[in-house]
């Protein structure tokens, strides 16, 4: 085998594990909740924490890589992961935990520029490189995937603490195959690396990020999420002025004049919010609607797991023949009908006649336009820029995830609330809290508080299918405007 398929075999090994662990919780949570009790707005703290303190990161480490060795930042991720998941394991209440969980996301946000910029050095003929992001891409949603059923089988068998535990052996082995397989590669510009402009970029993000979570709660905190976004916007405005005056800029802004490249991360953004934040409920959906055990929950999502990795096996050779317009489009549309059958057809009994295919046109029609999206993405960026490239690609990534928990976990809460008889005040805290609850109540008052708990949150599930529906609709409009249309324009790459 080439060297050079090993190095891809390295990089997806890592950039699994990163995928896993914004998930590997959605399985382990209710066990998770009963251990620690947190509320229901800690429980999606402790699901999106990783991901937001990840997102405005990206950059930073993105560009570090470019300028220091892209290797050397993928080792040190992997030290900082392995001690973070060490630290989630034991700890011993939700505020420990939620400090842990973002010290993984820390180490997620070394690794994962690393992955994409080190592939683009590795391949640098497009052929071989649409053949490398697709299996990286089948990687990237396989591992959301993975996630859930590894967390329910962890679970089922040991406890909630293994599903961190199981990071720290493979970051043990990964860190000497790393120095061995993969060699070195940097790109350091002349100027120095501008502090104040990743301090400003990641302060941006975090800051819309903190408003998408804060605001929907409302309360007396309600005016805190508005005031933060605005000042992430300012943050980010300034971030993008400053870029423009610098002679070498942490970001080169004028990347995002590419359309491609500009249609390829707001897809990537739209599509996470949807996929992840949809993977959380349905986890829930399984186990506290269907009354299935962790492992058989987790087992009905191999179906958007094999579909994936059987998406991103056959995505080069759409591309090479269709291009990167008709490839996305399709992908996309295929995603967001699936989504509207759905939220259409949803019941609080189980229906594999309805989820079977649904999961499986999903997550083929997701692995496909996003491996044409990545493609598009670092054609359109020069090889200095890899780095820099891929890390707005994963921060759009990381910030779609956390955003999907937070945007669709708040409309599918909202939603739940406002469907529960008034006589329910048990369950209005969430479909975990009712369920204990129900326990705690005589039989017949408990199946009836369950009952109206269950179908409330199918209520609010279908409306958080239709929000995904019209985000995938969304990346469909984007992608047929600005995408390449022929396969002939395709394949001009940069220089």
């Amino acid at each position: 085998m080439s060297r050079r398929w090993l190095v891809l075999a390295i990089l997806c090994a890592s950039l699994l594990l990163v995928s896993v662990d914004a998930t590997v919780l959605h399985m382990a949570l209710p066990a998770l909740a009963e251990d620690l009790r947190p509320t229901a707005g800690g429980q999606l703290w402790i699901i999106a924490i990783y991901s937001l303190v990840a997102a405005p990161l990206l950059l930073a480490f993105g560009t570090l890589g470019d300028r220091y060795g892209r290797r050397r930042i993928l080792v040190l991720g992997y030290v900082v992961f392995g001690l973070a998941s060490l630290a989630c394991a034991w700890a011993p209440n939700v505020a420990v935990l939620l400090a842990a969980r973002a010290a993984l996301g820390v180490g997620g946000a070394m690794i994962m520029p690393a992955t994409l910029s080190l592939l683009r050095q590795a391949f640098p003929d497009r052929a071989e490189r649409q053949k490398a992001i697709g299996i990286w891409s089948g990687v990237a949603g396989s591992g959301a995937v993975l996630g859930p059923l590894l967390g329910g089988f962890l679970v089922e068998t040991f406890s909630w603490h293994a599903a961190f535990l199981i990071n720290v052996p493979v970051m043990v082995v990964a860190i000497p195959l790393t120095y061995w397989l993969i060699p070195e590669s940097a790109d350091p510009p002349d100027g120095p690396w501008d502090v104040l402009s990743a301090l400003l970029a990641a302060s941006g993000v975090i800051g819309i990020a903190f408003a998408i979570k804060q605001t929907p709660h409302g309360g007396t905190m309600f005016l805190l999420g508005p005031v933060a976004g605005l000042l992430g916007c300012l943050l980010l405005v300034a971030f993008v002025r400053r870029q423009r005056r610098l002679p070498v800029p942490l970001l080169d802004v004028t990347l995002f004049h590419d359309r491609a490249f500009s249609v390829a991360v707001s897809s990537v953004l739209l599509v996470l919010t949807s996929l992840v934040g949809l993977g959380l409920l349905f986890a829930q959906y399984l186990q506290l609607v269907l009354a299935l055990e962790p492992m058989p929950a987790a087992l009905r999502l191999l179906f958007v797991m094999a579909s994936a990795v059987i998406g991103s096996v056959i995505a080069g050779p759409l591309l090479q023949r269709f291009g990167n317009r008709l490839t996305t489009v399709a992908g996309f549309a295929v995603s967001a009908v699936a989504l509207a059958i759905c939220a259409a057809g949803l019941t609080a009994t189980e229906n594999l006649w309805l989820l079977g295919p649904v999961l499986t046109a999903t997550g083929f029609g997701v692995s496909i336009s996003l491996t044409a999206a990545s493609d598009a993405l670092l054609a359109a960026a020069p090889a200095e820029q890899a780095g820099a490239a891929a890390a707005v690609e994963e921060t759009a990534y990381e910030l779609g995830a956390g955003l999907g928990v937070t945007v669709l976990g708040s409309i599918a809460t909202l939603i739940y609330t406002t469907s529960l008889p008034g006589a329910a005040t048990q369950a209005r805290d969430g479909l975990t809290e009712a369920t204990i609850a129900a326990a705690e109540l005589p039989p017949e008052a408990g199946s009836r508080l369950l009952e109206a708990a269950r179908a409330a949150f199918v209520t609010g599930l279908r409306g958080a299918l239709v929000v995904g529906a019209v985000l995938f609709a969304l990346a469909v409009i984007a992608a047929a405007r600005a995408l390449p249309k022929t396969k002939e324009s395709h394949d001009d790459d940069r220089p």
